[in-house]
């Protein structure tokens, strides 16, 4: 490809507006930020970090980002910010790249920064204290911090709830299997185990663990936030985390990066529902195999849209209370016109949600004078 072309791979009719680049080697900072789509009005999108990231990941998930945003009926476009590094650095080292990040990104107000996998509440309050423009913040600033009580997680309960109803089984007694156990997956297990779903399963980067009795998820939870592996945790068996897939259940998270569930790997899932934690958890192949096989798949900007719900309620000034009520609302809502299209239409749950949020992009964006917006 002519490297003048490499902005526009992934252009269409709704975006990507900016591309943007960040290159300080003075404190060795890369990154990327791309706003997708801003008709409904600023973007709203985590800061991720990692040390693989991708300006491709960027686009891929400051899309989902406009289709999560519009489905959920926010005032908000896409975009999402990626940041080279490991997030377990040394704090002071972490502060200075994303305040230098922030910095560099000042005047891009069409971005609003939030939390993602890398990141937390107390990153945005760096944030926040560069350039005034962050979500997810700790209590302390008024705040609703979307880690801390799981907004996320919260919103894959109601997703699952409205996913089993439509299989005809209770979340009661449902088998969950959970695919990172971080700040989405640990409080999604919480919520359904809540519900009385057995918890068989969980894995984190360093292996996973499992229990045919299920899981003591506070135990688990206590364990992570110790700083030790799940696959140390005594009140289970070790399990590699790529046999995870193969694990029979009815409810199966991915919580973790992008297209764990493959083309190649598809064929070993042993689910009944996927509701995804994790944004861009399949490739298009899979979904068909699994769709093809009979498994549910929940698109993944209709099941975890909460976090992004609850950023948007607190940038609006609502209370936690208010903030929850909506996610409760909104993906109960969502998840169950998505399911009914694809009843109605015997197409898959990704084309029914890409549907019902490209309707509401294209009609925000024949009020803006420039049609890319």
């Amino acid at each position: 490809m002519d490297r003048r072309d490499e902005a526009f791979a992934f252009a269409d009719e709704i975006g990507p507006a900016k591309v943007i680049h960040v290159y300080e080697p003075s404190i060795e900072l890369r990154g990327t930020l791309v706003v997708d789509n801003v008709a409904a009005g600023p973007s709203i999108g985590g800061t991720r970090m990692a040390p693989d990231v991708s300006t491709e990941e960027c686009f891929r998930l400051a899309r989902s980002m406009t289709m999560k945003n519009a489905a959920a009926g926010l005032p908000h476009g896409g975009g999402k910010s990626v940041l080279y590094g490991d997030p377990a650095m040394p704090t002071e080292r972490k502060e200075e790249l994303i305040r230098g990040f922030a910095y560099a990104l000042r005047n891009e107000t069409d971005y609003i920064f939030g939390p993602d996998m890398g990141t937390d509440e107390n990153c945005m309050a760096w944030v926040r204290d560069e350039i005034g423009r962050a979500v997810g913040l700790p209590r302390e600033l008024g705040g609703i911090p979307l880690d801390e009580l799981g907004a996320t997680g919260y919103g894959l309960r109601y997703a699952a709830e409205v996913a089993a109803d439509h299989l005809g089984f209770e979340l009661a007694g449902a088998r969950v299997v959970v695919q990172g156990f971080g700040a989405v997956g640990m409080h999604a297990a919480r919520f359904l185990a809540e519900q009385g779903c057995s918890i068989v399963a969980a894995s984190d980067s360093r292996g996973g663990v499992a229990s045919r009795q299920g899981l003591d998820v506070a135990a688990l939870i206590a364990h992570k936030r110790a700083g030790q592996a799940l696959k140390d945790f005594s009140g289970g068996e070790p399990i590699a985390g790529d046999e995870m897939l193969a694990l029979e259940c009815e409810i199966w998270i991915p919580a973790a990066r992008p297209d764990v569930i493959d083309d190649d790997n598809a064929d070993r899932l042993r689910a009944r529902a996927v509701v995804p934690g994790a944004n861009i958890p399949m490739t298009t192949g899979a979904e068909k195999t699994l769709h093809a096989r009979g498994i549910l798949c929940v698109p993944d900007f209709i099941a975890n849209a909460g976090g992004v719900i609850c950023a948007a309620m607190e940038y609006h000034g609502a209370t936690q209370r208010g903030a929850f009520d909506a996610i409760e609302e909104r993906i109960r809502d969502n998840t169950r016109a998505v399911l009914d299209a694809v009843q109605r239409n015997q197409e898959l749950p990704s084309e029914a949600a890409r549907e019902l949020a490209l309707q509401r992009v294209r009609s925000a964006m024949k009020s803006r004078r420039w049609s890319i917006y």
